[in-house]
């Protein structure tokens, strides 16, 4: 931070000298040899100090990761020490409310795709899809294809616990029970979640389009169903709002409701009729 702001400060210094430059040539009112040398050199310093801020801040971003990385390691090796553990009691399941929370803080704090110029959105950057070969990690959020009590199935969300490479098949725990809820389901059955916020201002391509058939995580449970893009964000901290379907309504849409990048997904079965 100490050298964003010394970077920052200096940005300042040199952008003021041209507005000052610029505000003498306005009262002057002539563009001598002088000013356009002396503009196009503060331009170029100005350039320079851009691009030194630039790279600073991506360091700083790649430290983030790097800190929310090492943070998620110690909660998964916490989490199977938990499990693996006999003599320990048995955990209580986390009480809904602050398994909501969670699950918002999480949307909240998906880091945004910030691209150098010329790059395209990656992989799992907002709409983007995963890579036909893309394999998710232990304790990655994914929306899962279960079998429901009743036996109809449900996509719920789940975090991934292991994958075996001879099966093709994930192990993943529903996240509404703790861990008391195991599954073991084949690829087809598993949509890694965005591990990016795409930006609508400089990748709107990353974005779901109007009217496209989705799979979004209802508000308030931790369970996917299929709605309707109402509105894309348009802002990086704005939110989808969707349609979901639903047979209590004339038309069997739901009114719009928010659901963040985080927890919207591609859903490729067909439209209903």
């Amino acid at each position: 931070m100490k050298e964003i702001r010394e970077e920052r400060s200096r940005s300042e210094h040199n952008l003021l000298n041209i507005q000052k430059t610029h505000e003498r040539m306005q009262t002057e009112n002539k563009t001598s040899p002088y000013y356009r040398t002396k503009l196009r050199g503060l331009y170029t310093t100005a350039r320079a100090d851009a691009e030194a801020e630039c790279s600073i801040l991506r360091h700083a971003l790649d430290k983030i990761a790097e800190i929310k990385s090492l943070l998620e390691e110690r909660r998964i090796a916490a989490k199977m020490a938990g499990v693996n553990s006999d003599n320990d009691p048995p955990r209580k399941t986390m009480r809904r409310g602050v398994l909501m929370t969670l699950l918002q803080q999480s949307a909240m704090t998906l880091p945004l795709w910030i691209g150098k110029p010329g790059d395209s959105p990656p992989p799992l950057c907002g709409a983007m899809p995963a890579s036909s070969d893309y394999v998710a990690k232990q304790g990655d959020k994914v929306a899962a294809r279960v079998k429901a009590v009743d036996g109809d199935e449900q996509w719920i969300l789940a975090e991934v616990v292991s994958y075996s490479h001879s099966a093709n098949k994930y192990e993943v725990d529903d996240i509404d029970e703790e861990g008391k809820e195991r599954h073991t389901l084949s690829r087809r059955r598993i949509i890694p979640l965005p591990q990016w916020k795409a930006n609508p201002e400089t990748d709107p391509e990353a974005l779901f389009s109007k009217d496209q058939l989705v799979l979004a995580l209802y508000p308030q449970t931790t369970c996917f169903y299929r709605a309707l893009i109402h509105t894309h964000p348009h802002r990086p901290q704005d939110d989808y709002s969707v349609l979901f379907e639903d047979t209590s309504y004339a038309d069997g849409y739901s009114p719009p409701l928010n659901v963040a990048q985080r927890y919207v997904v591609a859903c490729k079965e067909n439209k209903k009729k």
